[in-house]
């Protein structure tokens, strides 16, 4: 048979001669301690060098897994080799001209076989999957745990990622962006000259390596990407340009969960965009916006694009793609009558159209024991919640230039008692823009005199000089007679009236979280929320990383310019479980075609005792793929119940049954994931059926 000499084989897989061994290959899979794939190409390395730069290459030897092939007689390569010295001596053959190559055989095209895939579900979701996306995953095996927010992804949920992925690249290359791939671990250095280094906070993995030189794993490649731009496009002439990549990453979240939606290793498709002004920048974040609403459309997903605040990347314009789903982590704003949409923290609350009214009620001071909330308050007084005004202290520490602290502003804040405050926009206040934190019990006492619960803005009698800073939102500052905390523990004021109890507030802002009601800030209705799952975000960065990192150009006059970038992001691997979260049922997963696993299933019942069966089946599936369906061929052998089951929780959009029964009647069972009952469809019109489906 065979002969040791390995190189045979690998020439044989080369000039794709593999096949020609079809049937040794089965017969070699019978003999013991061979592998599933005795001639596969891979299994055929006789070394592997390592290059390691501090001890020098070494040669590496693997034990080869064929050792029991290899030892056979070696009349198969005499053989070879003398076919070889024979067809030296022949003239080379000519393909005749216009003549087609000949169709490769029907063994080159391998079926897809449940049976030679790997299908593995679990009746019941580990105890610690909390969401229902985290909990589908895991049974339908599209993922299994390796450590706390860490996973690997099995081969179902793998053709997932590498449908999205397809999506992804098509969209991004119609839109003119070119593919690169950047490192996962990344120099500090790059880091620390745009200053993310320390202001990212724990969430970014650093490291050290051998010589002590620091490193991070990353979450974001913006300093990479600058590093390259500065480097490569030096003049106009070369801009505008777009370069994205599809990686890993990491973020180290302390409190990882809910799967693949709060994972600390993940994958994301980057674009960065660079150009020579703002308006060109404008374009380019446009092209981007249009390229992210074709890639979301062509998953199939019921989304909505919501203006947004930047975060942590940074940068002055920005908006999100939501998949919209009742367990998503965002609050959407959007108004039903206009195209206004943003995020809660970004949506903006209009000040009252009323001017504010003239003064009732005298100012008093009421007993209120142990009622330290708004809502208990109200409640005791017997007044709307709306009539009262909650207080809220933080603190800003002011620092020197060596960023030693120097001292500590208080600040009070007001918003109505059945508003929230928003603590995004309470961050870009001025004075609270470098950072802010809620003032410590101490702090609280130190300059109100009074515990928590009974916090308000006057300070009668109570000899605090020490400057406190207030701010009142729009909604309060229009407020009259409203009922605040007396700062003395288990009393209120009632009937309290700016200018005439109290100074104006320091300052007047948009400081709340918008609720569903509110007037749309276009004025072209009222506001409504519902929730959603982030997936995707797109920035308008400016030059926060250019200047900070020197990525300068040449302009025509030859004078260097800072380039304008633009960042675009989509969770790969997140958006697995955003489509589970919108999609799903008490059977299982219900994926939009376009990125299912698989499109449809063919589940024969009885197929191993049925040749009637197994041959309906398989010619169904060869009809299927050869009409462009995804499409696998379940020849496990299973009872119907249990294949039904792991279909269903899977959650392929549509099923073929073939059974004897349909096979007589001259049809066959054809069922969507979202239908509640199987259609009859005459043989010969199944193939046809499932493809005008998955069409439409």
């Amino acid at each position: 048979m065979l002969g040791p000499e390995a190189d045979l084989l690998v020439q044989l897989a080369e000039h794709r001669l593999l096949g020609r061994l079809a049937v040794l290959d089965a017969a070699l899979r019978e003999l013991p301690r061979v592998g599933a794939q005795p001639l596969a190409p891979e299994d055929l390395i006789a070394s592997v060098e390592q290059d390691d730069a501090d001890v020098g290459p070494e040669a590496l030897p693997v034990e080869h897994n064929l050792t029991p092939i290899l030892e056979l007689s070696a009349s198969c390569t005499a053989r070879v080799r003398a076919r070889k010295r024979g067809n030296r001596r022949r003239s080379p053959r000519r393909r005749p001209v216009g003549r087609r190559p000949r169709p490769a055989p029907a063994w080159s095209t391998a079926a897809m076989r449940a049976s030679r895939f790997f299908v593995s579900t679990l009746k019941e979701a580990p105890a610690d999957a909390e969401v229902a996306s985290h909990r589908l995953m895991m049974r339908a095996g599209l993922i299994k745990r390796l450590a706390a927010g860490i996973y690997s992804y099995m081969p179902m949920g793998l053709r997932v990622i590498r449908k999205v992925e397809a999506i992804i690249r098509e969209e991004m290359n119609r839109a003119g962006a070119v593919e690169l791939l950047m490192p996962v671990v990344q120099p500090a250095e790059l880091w620390q000259e745009s200053g993310r280094f320390q202001a990212y906070g724990p969430e970014l993995l650093r490291v050290k390596d051998r010589h002590q030189r620091d490193f991070v794993v990353q979450p974001t490649s913006e300093e990479v990407i600058t590093d390259i731009a500065r480097q490569e496009l030096r003049s106009y002439k070369q801009l505008p340009r777009n370069f994205y990549h599809i990686q890993t990453k990491f973020r180290d979240e302390r409190r990882p969960r809910f799967g693949l939606m709060r994972g600390r290793e993940f994958t994301m498709k980057d674009a960065y965009s660079f150009d020579r002004d703002a308006q060109g920048a404008a374009r380019s974040y446009a092209a981007m916006v249009d390229a992210y609403k074709r890639i979301f459309d062509r998953f199939g997903l019921q989304y909505r694009a919501v203006a947004a605040d930047s975060g942590a990347i940074g940068g002055d314009l920005s908006q999100e793609f939501q998949v919209i789903a009742d367990t998503g982590e965002d609050q959407l704003v959007y108004c039903p009558t206009s195209d206004y949409a943003a995020n809660i923290e970004l949506a903006e609350a209009v000040a009252p159209a009323h001017a504010r009214a003239a003064p009732k009620h005298a100012l008093a001071k009421m007993p209120t024991p142990d009622r330290t909330t708004c809502e208990d308050v109200a409640t005791l007084l017997g007044i709307p919640l709306t009539s009262t005004v909650k207080s809220l202290v933080l603190a800003s520490d002011r620092k020197d230039a060596a960023g030693h602290a120097t001292g500590t502003t208080i600040w009070l804040l007001l918003v109505r008692g059945d508003h929230s405050l928003n603590e995004v926009k309470a961050g870009k206040l001025p004075g609270l823009k470098d950072g802010w934190r809620f003032a410590t019990r101490s702090e609280i006492e130190d300059h109100f005199g009074c515990e928590t619960g009974y916090l308000g803005p006057i300070f009668p009698g109570t000899g605090h000089d020490k400057a406190v800073r207030v701010v009142a939102d729009r909604t309060v500052a229009a407020m009259s007679d409203f009922v605040c905390g007396a700062n003395e523990a288990d009393f209120h004021f009632t009937g309290v009236n700016w200018g005439r109890d109290l100074p104006e507030p320091d300052l007047v802002a948009d400081i709340r979280n918008v609720v569903a009601g509110d007037p749309s800030p276009d004025g072209q209705g009222v506001l409504a929320i519902q929730r959603g799952i982030e997936v995707g975000h797109v920035f308008y960065l400016g030059t926060k990383y250019s200047a900070a990192m020197n990525a300068v150009y040449l302009d025509e006059a030859g004078k260097p310019q800072p380039m304008e970038m633009g960042c675009y992001g989509i969770g790969v691997t997140r958006i697995l479980g955003a489509a589970i979260e919108q999609g799903h049922d008490e059977r299982g997963i219900v994926w939009p075609a376009a990125i299912a696993p698989f499109e449809a299933v063919i589940c024969p019942i009885g197929i191993d005792r049925s040749d009637a069966v197994r041959e309906a089946a398989t010619a169904l599936h060869d009809e299927l793929a050869a009409a462009g369906v995804d499409v696998v061929l379940d020849d496990r052998g299973e009872r119907p119940g249990a294949m039904f089951a792991d279909w269903e929780l899977i959650g392929v959009p549509w099923r073929v049954v073939v059974s004897e029964r349909a096979l007589k009647a001259g049809t066959l069972e054809v069922q969507g994931r979202r239908e509640t009952a199987a259609t009859a469809v005459p043989r010969a019109e199944v193939a046809a059926f499932v493809k005008g489906r998955l069409a439409g």
